[in-house]
């Protein structure tokens, strides 16, 4: 992970995004519709990415995460918001200057098999971004298509060949190479490796930091897997129904959560310890997560917080840094370092110490293939 100081000496803020909401209406009626209603998807967040930065951005299943990573990229028009890329608010361009736009940004999908063109070859896809943006001519289209295959690990003479003649890691290699075939300065990686065996998991994180730090990419990295977030990302943010409850330093974030919900998750990481793992307190979250069509009032996570207070059933907790650039929104965030017994903040550094395991392992078995 390679960071690049601006003049002054400090890290330049690639993306600067602020107060972010993207909502879609929900309508009853097959021909006079009318709204009954709004999903708040992303709910007013803000955050920023440094040049050459990774940040991480882990929750449960339609917290909003993909949805954040497709309105920072257009994908989705957002509500309302701004989405600074290099001094440029990506919200308020259209037609010609979107496109052009769309060469900087680019995004890695989730599912390799879905995501590829199966009627066409892997050099048509590969080389398809680069015609479009008249990157390249003729023959030097196909030397690039080659020359990227080359980049992210696989046979350039796979260019004929159609995607189901590869495997799902093999696949999303292809869905690496078609991100860069632009020369992006940011992507968005949506859950890359979610969908992918566990040892080709290793092989496609250490391909994406290899790539970060030969071509001095950004990176917002979305996932499920909090050892997979830690081992890419220099900080790592939460979400929860669509807002941002804590974003910190990785380690700090690991060795010290303040959200409640943060401790949550990781009180379910796994702990190959047997002492410990018999201690093991599980931070079980009552009922569902509720619907973003109907958010709760106050915090979005009382109906399920184990140290709820009546404030968080009605006032809404500020995002603020509480120190080092550790952000939380919690009433409680003060205390709830404190009010972790013993035995889980033991847990927490067993969690610590399994996945600086993992990301030796990781490392392992990358370099072993």
């Amino acid at each position: 992970m390679t960071l690049s100081p601006n003049g002054t000496g400090e890290i330049a803020n690639l993306i600067d995004v602020t107060d972010l909401e993207m909502h879609f209406p929900v309508n009853r009626g097959i021909i006079f519709q009318r709204r009954v209603g709004t999903v708040k998807a992303v709910d007013g967040i803000s955050f920023s990415i440094k040049k050459g930065e990774t940040l991480g951005l882990v929750g449960e299943s339609g917290c909003g995460k993909s949805t954040t990573g497709r309105a920072i990229l257009q994908l989705y028009r957002p509500t309302a918001g701004n989405v600074i890329f290099e001094g440029q608010d990506l919200t308020k361009l259209k037609g010609a200057e979107l496109r052009r736009m769309r060469r900087r940004v680019q995004m890695i999908f989730q599912d390799p098999y879905a995501s590829l063109n199966p009627r066409m070859t892997v050099g048509d896809i590969i080389g398809e971004p680069i015609r479009v943006h008249k990157l390249r001519e003729g023959k030097a289209v196909r030397e690039r298509v080659e020359e990227l295959l080359g980049l992210v690990g696989l046979n350039p003479a796979f260019a004929n060949r159609y995607p189901h003649e590869f495997s799902g890691g093999q696949r999303q290699r292809i869905g690496i190479a078609r991100a860069l075939a632009v020369e992006p300065q940011f992507v968005v990686c949506d859950e890359p490796v979610s969908a992918l065996d566990v040892s080709i998991q290793a092989q496609v994180v250490n391909l994406l930091e290899e790539l970060q730090q030969k071509l001095g990419l950004t990176y917002l990295f979305i996932a499920h897997d909090l050892s997979v977030v830690k081992h890419i990302s220099d900080r790592v943010a939460v979400m929860y129904l669509g807002k941002m409850v804590e974003l910190s330093e990785g380690a700090a974030l690991y060795r010290q959560p303040l959200h409640p919900y943060t401790q949550a998750l990781l009180s379910a990481v796994p702990i190959p310890d047997p002492k410990i793992e018999k201690q093991r307190r599980r931070i079980i979250l009552e009922g569902d997560v509720p619907s973003p069509l109907n958010p709760p009032s106050g915090c979005h996570f009382h109906t399920r917080c184990p140290i709820a207070i009546a404030q968080c059933k009605e006032d809404e907790p500020p995002f603020i840094d509480y120190g080092d650039g550790h952000f939380a929104a919690c009433w409680r965030a003060r205390e709830s370092g404190e009010l972790m017994p013993a035995v889980a903040k033991k847990q927490a550094d067993a969690v610590a110490a399994r996945i600086a395991a993992d990301i030796a392992k990781v490392k392992g078995v990358a370099h072993s293939h």
